[in-house]
Order: structure tokens, then C-alpha cells, then sequence
């Protein structure tokens, strides 16, 4: 039996939230593999709906579904200050993967022999993505949900997870809160929370020049 492609389908009529909404969908969006933004202005819902998505909170109303394997990445996530990025690896990801976390490490100039609280926030973001990126299941569709991934990484890094991001995207749906650095960013898949109206804007040329205007 083949697997399954990953895929997120939010309903017409979802609202995200606490005991009032923040947002809804006034229109059905299904997101497939490949890289999708997830655009606001601070306080409008981004993280809100990637932990709806991710089950961690429920929706105010409405509803959705997902296939794949889901992963949901914080912005705040932290491990035990005394465990080195190696130690984390080792212990945690699939053998077969070891040695790629490893190289990447070693390439983005990540120190996997100092303790993950006497890192700077860029490696300490460097240690989660790879944990994330190498934890992908290979015999199945899989589906990250990622919150502020880039935040106080270098242009080196941030361009090696791009190329991972590229070559699996036929396996791996992403969905990628963040404030792009520069209007030429290209973002062919957006999500966008205008207010509190959220919906989906796709494009081969979209760019954030264009999508920045359209938030308020």
C-alpha cells in the first residue's frame, strides 16, 4: 500500500481561539507537501492555530483534519540545560538518521559537545530544527508545524534547512509561522490573519512585499 500524501484541510467556519475567537475561516483551505506561511501581526492567532492544529487547543468552533505524522514545534521549547545537542541526538533520533543530524550540526557550526543552556538562542533554534527535521517518519506523510523556526538564525543556517525544506517537500507539509527579513522573500503559499479573517493566498511569484500590505 502506498502512503498517504500529507495534507491539512481546515473547514469553512473554523474560528481559533480561547473562549472567543481570534480568527476564522470564511472559506475551506486544504494545504498539501511543500512549504506554507503563516502571516499576522503580532497577537493575532499565528501560534493559536498552529496549537489547534497540532491538537494542543481546541477550536472555538468549526473543525479540521490532517493526515501525516504531526510535529509541533514552539518558538519557547527548551530542553534540560545540562544535555549537550550530540547527547539529544543520539538518545532521541532514529539511528539511520544519526550521522545526517550530525553533519548538518557540524556544517551550521552547531557545538554538539556544549550543554544546550550555555547556547546562544540561534543554536539552541539549530538543535530544535534538527531534532524536528531528522524526526520526519520516512514511511509515511509527515506534517510540521513550525513557530518562529528562524528567529536569531544566520543566513547560513536558515539557507541549509531551506535545502532539507526543498528536497523533501513531496514527503513533508510545513507550515511555517514567521516575519520574513526581506520584501523579495518569495512565499508561493501563504496563510494570512487580516483582523480576524483568516485565509489562504497562493501565487508562483508571491512575494512578501506584496502580502505585508494586506495585514492590519
Amino acid at each position: 500500500m502506498s502512503k498517504l500524501p500529507p495534507s491539512i484541510h481546515l473547514d469553512s467556519g473554523l474560528e481559533i481561539g480561547y473562549r472567543d475567537p481570534i480568527a476564522r475561516f470564511g472559506q475551506s483551505v486544504t494545504l498539501s507537501g511543500g512549504t506554507h506561511f503563516l502571516l499576522a501581526r503580532n497577537g493575532r492567532g499565528k501560534t493559536t492555530l498552529l496549537r489547534t492544529i497540532a491538537r494542543t487547543l481546541k477550536p472555538v468552533s468549526g473543525g479540521f483534519q490532517t493526515e501525516g505524522f504531526t510535529q509541533y514545534l514552539p518558538e519557547d521549547l527548551r530542553f534540560d540545560p545540562e544535555i549537550t545537542p550530540g547527547m539529544l541526538f543520539r538518545s532521541l533520533l532514529p539511528k539511520n538518521r544519526l550521522q545526517d543530524a550530525l553533519q548538518l550540526a557540524g556544517q551550521i557550526e552547531l557545538d554538539v559537545k556544549k550543554p544546550y543552556g550555555r547556547l546562544s538562542t540561534g543554536n539552541r533554534r539549530k538543535t530544535n530544527l534538527i531534532m524536528a527535521e531528522y524526526s520526519v517518519r520516512e514511511d509515511r506523510g509527515n506534517i510540521l508545524l513550525l513557530d518562529e523556526p528562524f528567529s536569531g538564525l544566520d543566513a547560513f543556517a536558515r539557507q541549509a534547512f531551506e535545502e532539507i525544506w526543498k528536497k523533501s517537500a513531496d514527503n513533508v507539509l510545513r507550515l511555517v509561522s514567521c516575519h520574513p527579513d526581506y520584501d523579495s522573500m518569495e512565499m508561493a503559499s501563504a496563510l494570512l490573519i487580516e483582523g480576524k479573517t483568516a485565509r489562504h493566498l497562493n501565487g508562483s511569484h508571491q512575494t512578501w512585499s506584496e502580502l505585508k500590505s494586506l495585514l492590519n
